[in-house]
């Protein structure tokens, strides 16, 4: 490996180390004798003694193993760019049922298998530094997914055409049987005609009705059906796999097993980023040796948990692009029926469903937070964390009953039962009909519970008391985005009631840039700053800084990239009904 690489591959490799730690506060409280004075200085001397102490106690992992460390670092970029990079590509192209799904999904397996061969290469040559992880089993199970995501990409084009090929069929025939009853009308015409008429060659005024184009088209769409099928069979046309899924597929292209398959596959296709995500993570949590034996319990709390935000985070950019605007979801007015499916029209509000997910956290979490210190009495901080899931379970709650259109008509009866007494005196009811008009704000949803609850989240543990200063200050980062989080929120709530959305296009609020981007980077430190991450920082020399500003520059890569894929399906999308 040249010398000028090392720096570089070694940024990167602590950079994925130290990235998707996840952990949340179970296990903290039993650092609690650890103090430090907040605003007692240290000198270098100080800090590097500390450093080195907490060092040697780091058990030995695959980033402090020296040898064949170039096999580790390109497993490193390999997966990185299949999962991180790709994957996306991929998925956002297959949901626009574009014809360059095949060929990017053919380069995410390649790429995919790459980094599967660099790794098989490194376990190979080095010793088994973390016993029976869980990364090695998961890296299996989902390559083999998106390997049936691959496959059920072939069926689905195969089921797509077997549809379309039916389509064709049954508008030959309609076709048919509409030059048939012309054929009869033309002859019962043309036996009404003397011999004279018939022996001067003149054209009966029926056959001259009929439009060529009429036994025209079947021939048309056929030929625009092969076109359509030498596109999508694309890599095994004329083969037996061609052959085999011709003669096969069309029998289960109807009925119960085309919605099965279809719900299957879009499950697949729509989880395979999520899946990509939690590879990567636990991928960074065998390399840097962190979670082992109970502590894996903290880390899966604050990599759950923090996973929830980061996504939460780019579900909210989706919307302010215009993902769910077919749900309402965009701030924007929500289409009915027959606009979009029944399915569509009934889902409640983006803030019912936000409401819903923190309301489910508070009430099923509150059994969780002494998990990790079962059997053991319970602490200070053990009730502050479930008074935090408390106050999730009753703010979301609130929510709900705020987006239920029921409950809001029982907030106006005595208004209501006002105007129901006032009808008899007609006249006035008539000259103040403006007044009795609904606000046009009750059409927009302007809720600030889970905003308020996210806020309070933050303020609580930017506050919280930690074992040490790189983990106090780490938990005021993620804690004051949240805070901001809130802040834009409440801001784009402010917008909507002087302006309601009055268009089916999302009206893209500015303020929720700044809510996702708050979102995305408070999710990523929240997911380091466990304490078990935080005493490989420590180890490692780090400060809280360090992952604050990789958290910051790779949240703007992340907002990048996925606004760049939303804008490619929407080509796709065009690029596919333009042909």
């Amino acid at each position: 490996m040249p010398l000028g690489r090392v720096p570089l591959d070694i940024s990167v490799a602590l950079l994925l180390a130290i990235l998707p730690l996840a952990a949340a506060h179970g296990d903290e409280h039993e650092h609690s004798g650890m103090t430090m004075d907040m605003g007692s200085t240290h000198t270098n001397a100080t800090s590097v003694a500390a450093a080195a102490m907490v060092s040697s106690t780091i058990p030995v992992n695959y980033f402090r193993h020296p040898q064949f460390a170039g096999w580790m670092y390109a497993h490193i970029a390999s997966m990185t760019i299949a999962w991180a990079i790709i994957l996306p590509a991929a998925v956002v192209l297959s949901i626009a049922r574009s014809r360059f799904t095949l060929p990017t999904q053919v380069a995410f397996l390649a790429v995919n298998g790459l980094g599967l061969f660099t790794s098989i290469i490194y376990d190979a040559k080095t010793p088994d530094l973390y016993p029976n992880n869980a990364h090695h089993k998961m890296g299996w199970a989902v390559t083999w997914i998106a390997v049936a995501w691959f496959l059920m990409t072939f069926v689905n084009l195969y089921m797509a055409r077997a549809e379309k090929a039916k389509a064709r069929h049954a508008m030959t025939a309609k076709n048919i049987a509409q030059y048939d009853r012309l054929q009869d009308h033309r002859w019962s015409a043309e036996s009404g005609l003397d011999s004279a008429t018939l022996c001067s060659g003149s054209r009966s005024p029926s056959s001259d009705s009929v439009p060529p184009h009429k036994f025209e088209a079947p021939d048309e769409e056929h030929g625009d059906d092969e076109d359509l099928e030498s596109e999508e069979q694309g890599f095994i046309q004329n083969n037996p796999v061609d052959r085999f899924l011709s003669r096969k597929v069309p029998r289960i292209s109807s009925g119960r097993a085309l919605t099965a398959f279809k719900v299957v596959f879009t499950s697949i296709e729509r989880c395979m980023p999520v899946l990509g995500f939690v590879s990567l993570l636990s991928g960074g949590v065998v390399f840097g040796g962190i979670y082992r034996d109970r502590l894996i319990f903290s880390g899966m709390a604050h990599g759950v948990k923090g996973g929830i935000f980061f996504w939460y985070g780019i579900l909210t950019l989706g919307r302010w692009m215009g993902a769910f605007s077919d749900f309402g979801w965009a701030w924007n007015v929500k289409p009915r029926q027959p606009m979009v499916s029944r399915f569509a029209a009934r889902l409640p509000s983006a803030e019912f469903v936000e409401s819903f997910v923190i309301w489910l956290y508070g009430a099923s979490n509150v059994f969780l937070e002494h998990l990790n210190a079962w059997g053991k009495p319970w602490s200070a901080q053990d009730l502050e964390h479930i008074s935090i899931t408390i106050m999730f379970f009753g703010g979301g709650l609130m929510g709900m009953l705020i987006e239920s259109n029921k409950i809001r008509n029982h907030f106006n009866t005595s208004v209501s039962t006002w105007q129901e007494e006032t009808i008899q005196y007609g006249d006035a009811v008539e000259k103040q009909q403006e007044e009795w008009d609904v606000p046009k704000t009750y059409k927009t949803s302007l809720n600030p519970m889970p905003g308020l609850v996210i806020m309070l989240l933050g303020m609580s543990m930017s506050g919280h008391h930690q074992h040490s200063m790189v983990s106090t200050m780490l938990h005021s980062q993620w804690g004051n985005l949240f805070k901001g989080f809130a802040m834009a929120r409440a801001a784009t709530y402010v917008l909507l009631y002087l302006a309601p959305p009055k268009s089916f296009f999302p009206s893209r609020p500015p303020t929720e840039l700044v809510a996702s981007f708050c979102l995305i980077s408070g999710g990523m430190i929240f997911m380091g700053s466990s304490t078990d991450a935080v005493a490989t920082i420590e180890g490692n020399g780090l400060d809280a800084m360090f992952l604050f500003v990789i958290a910051m520059g790779l949240t703007a890569l992340v907002m990048s990239w996925t606004a760049i894929c939303f804008a490619l399906k929407g080509w796709a999308v065009r690029k596919e009904k333009n042909m």
